[in-house]
């Protein structure tokens, strides 16, 4: 093995770089700060033969016990800068802050975007979405640095291949790694009002502004502990760990008839549906809906880990807990699902170093 760059360390804990916590060590891990760092650290580690995982914020990704082997890439790069309608921000930039200054600047179309932990980078891995905007509707183009030739190139938007909560760069993950998203955002534009719990933060006739919906977003999240504080007993999370799953005409109506015929709905307009995507037609279900009635309850404590008290769909490390711990509730749920429904949850987040158990 040739001569580690400055910017490697060897057998580094994991949990701490993670919202959750949870997790082994990393075998490697290079700190990088520019794409100079991250062009070395992957030329050594390919010289090395070692597998190579970036990590942002950890505030997407689950670590199994036993750790990751290889390199594990901790993204830096800061930096922003606005020409018009313009933001070109750099992979390291938390997402937040973006947002912040995006609507501070009277640039619509990520206000509704408000909240979502972790760095800007991962915004295009997951085409993030909320409250009615997905990040796929205004990145014009993403500069990505290729793993294989080390080249630096520019992807524009119909490259990304953007789907729900989906990507080239989330199909194709030993591609690419990002380094700069580009937004074309609306100078003075009008904030976005297309979900219905974000309308009823409003009057009928009220036009409210960028900032005015922004802090309603937060609010929101908040209600949900969907805003990272240490003070909250549950934001230690990912967040959503499922993804609404996308089914066909026949099943969706399969889950209307079994909530009609146990009594949980009295009408079909109650059990939540919407239109799947251009990608993926179907009709997409509500997860969160799903886990309740098939008997999850929200504030529920399995061990160290649970439930979120205000969200079903978040679970919460509680403290001294394992990731074997979470990953056990993470198939009870989706097993229970799957029981009362015949619908599979998807999860969300990345599993490093280890297997989803329905996958054993």
């Amino acid at each position: 093995m040739s001569q580690a760059p400055r910017t490697v360390r060897s057998n580094v804990p994991l949990g701490p770089l993670t919202t959750l916590g949870l997790g082994g060590r990393a075998q490697y891990l290079a700190w990088v700060m520019d794409e100079s760092e991250l062009q070395d650290a992957l030329a050594w580690a390919a010289d090395s033969g070692l597998g190579v995982k970036v990590l942002g914020s950890g505030s997407n990704v689950v670590v199994g016990e036993a750790g990751q082997d290889g390199l594990v890439v901790r993204l830096a790069l800061r930096g922003f800068a606005i020409e018009a309608e313009y933001m070109h921000v750099a992979a390291g930039e938390p997402w937040d802050g973006i947002v912040s200054t995006a609507v501070s600047e009277g640039l619509g179309g990520i206000e509704c975007l408000s909240g979502i932990p972790g760095l800007t980078g991962a915004t295009p891995i997951q085409n993030v979405g909320a409250y009615g905007q997905e990040i796929a509707q205004v990145i014009a183009s993403v500069r990505v640095l290729d793993r294989t030739t080390l080249a630096v190139t520019e992807l524009e938007s119909e490259r990304c291949e953007f789907d729900y909560r989906d990507s080239v760069f989330k199909r194709v993950p030993d591609r690419h790694i990002v380094l700069r998203v580009t937004l074309r955002l609306v100078p003075n534009g009008a904030p976005t009002l297309r979900y219905a719990e974000l309308r009823a933060a409003f009057g009928p006739t009220s036009s409210p502004t960028l900032h005015e919906v922004r802090t309603a977003v937060l609010q929101l999240r908040r209600q949900k502990s969907m805003v990272l504080d240490p003070e909250d007993a549950n934001s230690r999370s990912v967040g959503s760990f499922f993804t609404n799953p996308i089914v066909s005409s026949a099943e969706a109506a399969g889950v209307v008839e079994i909530a009609l015929a146990r009594g949980w709905v009295s009408d079909p307009a109650a059990v939540p549906r919407y239109p799947g995507t251009l990608r993926t037609p179907g009709i997409k279900l509500a997860a969160a809906w799903l886990i309740e009635r098939a008997g999850i309850v929200k504030g529920t404590r399995f061990g160290h880990v649970g439930v979120s008290s205000h969200h079903a769909l978040a679970l919460v490390h509680h403290g001294g807990g394992t990731t074997t711990e979470l990953l056990r509730l993470a198939a009870d749920i989706r097993e229970r699902v799957l029981d009362t429904f015949g619908v599979a949850l998807n999860p969300e987040p990345a599993l490093w170093g280890d297997r989803w158990p329905w996958e054993a």
